[in-house]
């Protein structure tokens, strides 16, 4: 394992340099000319080159000359050319004369010299390294030396752009090479600070810091509005290197504070991807103030150690102790969501920092058993491989038809939304292997949709944008989302097939609900009358259907179709003779009219629920098919009704009689206690793996089953000898109700997970994720994004992202204090409190 991990971190360091836009990564070699006079005639505009001069013989520059060669590979990565230049006998100009030759390296960006270094300054691949890219980074990388110096840079940032300030206690080394590759890569987003003078650590320090070891900070300079309010300062714990650079700046980058309103267990964070806990404070809505402000003032004890989340009660119901108001997440795969009752602050910064604390509040497991598994997992691991990660790296080399997807940018984005009636936008991550087998799919639906009027693809890469994707709300990769000038933008929750989006985009081109001015037009919604857009696709039909005074059941109705935009085919009608309308199908207003097979028959449902959830819940019910295929897609579906499955497992699709009887049975007053569905082993082979784990092997085809998933697990098997009929498979289900039949075999009651764990690539990648950091100017929305119509968007999302930066309810230096704002209120305690530690 630690093996892989390594191999991880590698690739992430290699992804790091080449994300500078350099056209030839990896490709690094020692280039030699034979003369300056040639050297120098071959220079380009803008191309920058490490030159040394050396004469044929030189014995003595041996080592310089090793150590120069190993940098060429390094420097190569940030676009530096290292160049042997040899110096004829006869040739004393001044690079070759000896004042200069092997004494001296020079740095050209084309033809004009930047900076000479003595050899004896560029001792190794570090030096070398890190004195060349402080030359080229000369408006990045401030140099300073006292502590006005370091005042005034602060007040000229305030308001613009953050600060990392970096203490080194000499130039050439290791830390000095990762703060200047560090500056390369985000030089454009913050400004970098360095200094090598001990007085100056000292002077903005609290306590008395190790000189003799490097220090990094990030001063939060952005968010302060008052010239005498200073930059807060976060310390970098770890060692000084890239990857924790790389990983202190991410995480100054993410929310403060994340406002979820779903399960908990399902939140994902920048902290849990880089192996940090997730702190939730409870809130309800009467304290939901006090509760922002105690959760702000958390996230700022606890910045670079955890994350905070304020979690409402009120949007997500919660099977714990209402006197609960503090829960803790922690990155170890499989371990529960710890709810506590916390009495200040104070308690819930020692919950983070004392992992003993953690441990004490944790439930006692076996911890052999595990030992054991954990093992027998390791050993094989290897063996096995994220199919995700594997499909894109298989297929790396193919290109793919991008030709009708627009990038968009910060610059072209706002316009290009408002450019389009709609505009279906792929927000990715070029190093991430789901948004690129993502991506392939989206190829493939710009091909099918080629010509569509009405609709533009564009994709966002959030690697090149991120400060563009932190605006629009973007919290995970791949999404998608479709922007309708005026109206709220709809994200796309669906598969990643190339199908089902092609579906999702098209249904969203009409209006959900459709709304249906005369009857004329709502009878011919129901024969199968549609707009052109949705004429292609074969979903039944739902009509809503109501009178002036179902008002209430009408609006929410609407509400329900908004919330389904892209998955269904919703029409509504609400005029004069809607009564009429409804009463030909046996229901009264407020009802549903579903059509399946294009009008051919059409079913009256009587709506007696009025909330917009309700609704919604009805409506993904009736939807569903009276007699389905079991597929990988559709099976969630299913199973989240919660009742025992009369299978039919056939090795291709089932006969004419087969499906004529069962069909029957679905329909008859039976239908409501089971799900009746059958299973094509041809389209899903993995029925194969499902019958082998009911039976020893595979049993002969077709064969009925009542499979009971949710209580006892019991499997029992319909009589080979006796024919598929309504008759004798009701006659078979009265038996297995009167407990007459005896079970074929019984489910293990442990839950079904793949023999071996998948990889999670970005928790083994753990620091070394390369996530986003906002550009200069850049902060996550404080509100839901806009779309170019000035509306808000991302209505149903479940996650809504805060400010990362400063709070003006939380200056610096305010005192820890009581948990008295969460729910249930807690005795008021404001007692002084640690302050966050500052550099």
């Amino acid at each position: 394992m630690p093996a892989q991990k390594d191999r991880w971190v590698s690739s992430l360091v290699f992804l790091l340099f080449c994300a500078s836009s350099i056209p030839q990564c990896g490709s690094a070699s020692l280039q030699q000319e034979p003369s300056p006079q040639h050297y120098f005639s071959g220079l380009e505009a803008g191309k920058t080159s490490l030159a040394f001069f050396t004469p044929s013989v030189s014995p003595g520059g041996q080592p310089f000359l090793e150590q120069i060669e190993s940098s060429a590979e390094a420097l190569q990565d940030y676009g530096v050319s290292v160049v042997k230049v040899n110096c004829p006998k006869e040739d004393v100009s001044r690079y070759c004369g000896k004042e200069n030759a092997l004494r001296k390296a020079f740095l050209f960006r084309g033809n004009r010299l930047i900076r000479e270094f003595p050899t004896d300054a560029l001792f190794d691949v570090n030096s070398i390294v890190a004195n060349v890219l402080f030359a080229l980074l000369f408006n990045e990388v401030k140099y300073i030396e006292t502590l006005a110096d370091l005042e005034n840079l602060e007040n000229v940032l305030k308001g613009k752009s953050n600060m990392v300030f970096a203490y080194v206690p000499a130039t050439g080394t290791a830390e000095h090479r990762a703060v200047m590759e560090a500056a390369f890569v985000y030089g454009t987003i913050h400004q970098f600070v360095l200094t090598t003078e001990a007085a100056l650590l000292k002077a903005t320090s609290h306590d008395d810091p190790d000189v003799s070891s490097a220090w990094l900070s990030f001063c939060h300079c952005q968010q302060v509005t008052e010239p005498a309010q200073p930059c807060r300062r976060t310390a970098l714990a770890q060692p000084l290197t890239l990857l924790n650079i790389h990983r202190h700046l991410k995480l100054m980058g993410a929310p403060l504070v994340t406002e979820v309103a779903e399960d908990p267990e399902k939140i994902s964070t920048v902290h849990l991807q880089l192996g940090l806990p997730l702190v939730f404070i409870l809130s309800q809505k009467e304290t939901y103030e006090a509760d922002r402000r105690t959760a702000e003032f958390v996230a700022w004890q606890l910045l670079g150690k955890a994350g905070v989340a304020l979690l409402s009660r009120d949007l997500v119901e919660l099977n714990v102790l209402h006197r609960s108001n503090v829960a803790l997440k922690t990155p170890d795969e499989g371990m529960p969501i710890q709810y506590l009752v916390l009495e200040d602050t104070d308690e819930v910064v020692t919950l983070v920092e004392d992992k003993n604390k953690v441990k004490q509040i944790q439930e006692d497991e076996q911890e052999e058993e595990e030992e054991d598994e954990d093992e027998k997992e390791n050993n094989n691991q290897d063996i096995q491989d994220d199919q995700v990660v594997e499909a894109v790296s298989r297929d790396k080399k193919r290109e793919l038809p991008l030709e009708q997807v627009l990038v968009l940018t910060e610059e072209n984005f706002h316009s290009s939304l408002s450019g389009a009636a709609r505009t279906v936008v792929l927000f990715y991550a070029s190093w991430e292997a789901v948004s690129l087998a993502v991506l392939r799919s989206y190829s493939e639906v710009a091909a099918h949709l080629k010509g569509t009027p009405g609709v533009l693809l564009s994709r966002v890469n959030c690697w090149d944008w991120p400060g563009l994707c932190s605006q629009e709300n973007v919290t995970q990769f791949p999404t998608i989302r479709i922007y309708r000038e005026g109206q709220q933008s709809v994200t796309y929750g669906g598969m990643w097939g190339a199908e089902e989006l092609s579906s999702f985009i098209l249904l969203s081109q009409v209006s959900c609900p459709l709304k249906l001015a005369t009857m004329d037009e709502a009878e011919g919604y129901l024969r199968g009358e549609f707009p052109s857009e949705l004429s292609s696709h074969q979903h039944p039909s739902l009509l809503g259907v109501f009178s002036s005074a179902t008002s209430e059941a009408r609006e929410a109705f609407e509400e329900a179709g908004n919330i389904l935009s892209g998955h269904v085919r919703m029409g509504m009608y609400f005029e004069d003779d809607a009564l009429a309308l409804s009463q030909k199908y046996s229901v009264s207003p407020p009802a549903l009219l579903l059509a399946r097979s294009a009008g051919r028959s059409v079913e009256g449902i009587a709506l007696s629920k009025h909330s917009v959830q309700d609704m919604v819940q009805m409506i993904r019910y009736e939807l569903l098919d009276i007699f389905p295929e079991i597929t990988v897609s559709n099976l969630p579906q299913y199973l989240q009704l919660g009742k025992p499955f009369l299978i039919l497992f056939s090795a291709d699709d089932i006969s004419q009689v087969e499906s004529k009887e069962m069909l029957k049975l679905a329909k008859g007053r039976a239908q409501q206690a089971f799900v009746a569905c059958w299973l094509n082993l041809k389209k899903t082979p993995v029925g194969y793996g499902i019958l082998r784990t009911y039976f020893s092997s595979t049993p002969p085809l077709p064969l009925l089953l009542w499979v009971n998933l949710h209580y006892g697990g019991q499997v029992f098997r319909f009589p080979s000898e006796q024919s598929i009929t309504e008759m004798n498979i009701l006659s078979w289900l009265e038996k297995l109700q009167a407990g007459l039949e005896i079970p074929s075999s019984t489910l293990s009651e442990e839950d079904w997970k793949p023999p071996l764990p998948a990889y999670d690539f970005l928790q083994m990648m753990e620091p070394s994720v390369p996530e986003l950091s906002p550009h200069p100017g850049d902060t996550p929305a404080q509100h839901r994004p806009r779309t170019a119509g000035g509306d808000t968007a991302g209505g149903d999302s479940a996650a809504r992202e805060e400010p990362s930066q400063q709070s003006t309810a939380e200056e610096a230096g305010v005192p820890g204090r009581g948990l008295r704002g969460t729910a249930p209120r807690l005795a008021a305690r404001d007692r002084q409190g640690k302050r966050h530690s500052e550099l």
